[in-house]
């Protein structure tokens, strides 16, 4: 069954097939409820011979068995909702990230090579995509129909979705949250291409230049590499006092702070050091990191986290 949409990506027959248990076990219920209610009314209709007035024998049996099996079909509902619903914000360790900023009205997505789209978003065919994803300034909400993925994305935190494409072809890309004037503008499209087409068009709109090495340039713009170094490893204020922490290999490590809390590296953890650096002090290290909340916008960050991801464990001189 395809509810007149196509199925376009991996986890979308297991979506239709959850909704349509669904609809089916709640029409059963609602079918059995009303059946009886519609059953007594003409059995039991004005002029009817049948004795009232003998009490009905009761069996717990009976109402037993109807509270369980209405439970255990609602329950097993729930928990293969709960583990596709894992399983979507959990993305495969080989998947392509891609990252999406959401603004009235407008979709901007920003690929690791540096190619940049506005309101359209190429993926190859088979292939799984991370999106990462924020809003610079209300909440929206990306929508795609086809492939059965829709989530909120919210100003000032990073979320992550990700689908995997498996039919080729052009498909709707909606803001399914009511986000100003302009809401019903906010549209775009996702294009699913072979893995040599979606190379070819790579390719054509090569920028020379890689988010990551763009983002370089950021972190020496805004001045970072004062502190941490030109190539993340760490500054000094003299010989014997590190200054800030090295950025090289941080990256999907864990971070001690100075609550005794123990972090992952993540895109959220380094945006949330930048903007919010009272939030996430490193154990360690004097407190000396200012916030550039309203100085770095989102698409610059997207960039200088490119490129501390970029950045390897450093190498021992």
């Amino acid at each position: 069954m395809k509810f007149l949409l196509p199925q376009a990506s991996s986890m979308a027959p297991e979506v239709d097939h959850l909704l349509l248990a669904l609809v089916l076990i709640s029409v059963a219920v609602l079918a059995l409820v009303f059946g009886l209610i519609i059953l007594y009314v003409f059995k039991y209709r004005a002029g009817s011979p049948l004795d009232r007035g003998a009490l009905a024998e009761k069996t717990w049996r009976l109402e037993a068995a109807w509270t369980a099996a209405t439970l255990l079909a609602f329950f097993g509902l729930f928990l293969w909702g709960a583990a596709l619903y894992i399983r979507l914000f959990q993305p495969p360790a080989d998947a392509l990230q891609v990252y999406v900023v959401a603004k009235q009205w407008m979709w901007k997505v920003e690929h690791a090579g540096g190619q940049r789209e506005i309101d359209a978003l190429h993926v190859p065919v088979g292939r799984p995509i991370e999106l990462v994803m924020t809003s610079e300034d209300v909440i929206h909400d990306f929508s795609v129909p086809a492939f059965r993925v829709k989530y909120d994305v919210l100003p000032g935190r990073y979320e992550t979705l990700w689908f995997q494409a498996d039919l080729p072809g052009t498909y709707h890309l909606f803001c399914t949250q009511l986000c100003g004037v302009g809401h019903a503008e906010m549209q775009g499209e996702i294009v699913a291409m072979p893995a040599p087409v979606y190379q070819k068009w790579l390719d054509q709109n090569d920028v020379g230049t890689t988010l990551a090495t763009a983002g370089k340039t950021l972190f020496m713009r805004y001045g970072c590499s004062g502190c941490h170094g030109g190539n993340g490893a760490g500054g000094t204020q003299s010989a014997s006092t590190v200054r800030a922490p090295a950025l090289a290999g941080l990256y999907g490590s864990p971070v001690e702070l100075t609550d005794g809390r123990q972090v992952m590296a993540d895109d959220r953890y380094i945006r949330d050091c930048i903007l919010l650096p009272d939030t996430q002090r490193v154990a360690g290290y004097p407190p000396l990191m200012p916030s550039f909340a309203g100085v770095i916008g989102e698409e610059d960050l997207i960039g200088i986290i490119a490129y501390l991801k970029s950045l390897g464990p450093e190498q021992p001189s």
